[in-house]
């Protein structure tokens, strides 16, 4: 009795792991940087990398990534999507 019991902990314990596991991916961020307030600036610049965890988490750090800035009034504004 005692066997099955530590084979059933054993075998939920696995698929607990592999469940886990097959959630994290790796996907792409990608930040588009548009800038404005003087002339001459660049129209726009894209980033990209990657962030290796679940759709959540890697939803949150991507996003985390966007800003707004002014600064002597030029303004950047980074826009970040996950793909």
């Amino acid at each position: 009795m005692k066997f099955r019991g530590s084979a059933l902990l054993l075998f939920v314990a696995v698929a607990g792991i592999l469940a886990m596991s097959s959630c994290v991916k790796k996907y792409t961020c990608q930040c588009v940087i548009k800038y404005s307030g003087a002339p001459g600036l660049p129209d726009s610049a894209i980033n990209e990398y990657d962030i290796t965890d679940n759709k959540k988490g890697a939803e949150s750090k991507c996003k985390e990534e966007s800003f707004e800035h002014v600064d002597n009034n030029i303004k950047v504004v980074e826009t970040c999507k996950l793909f």
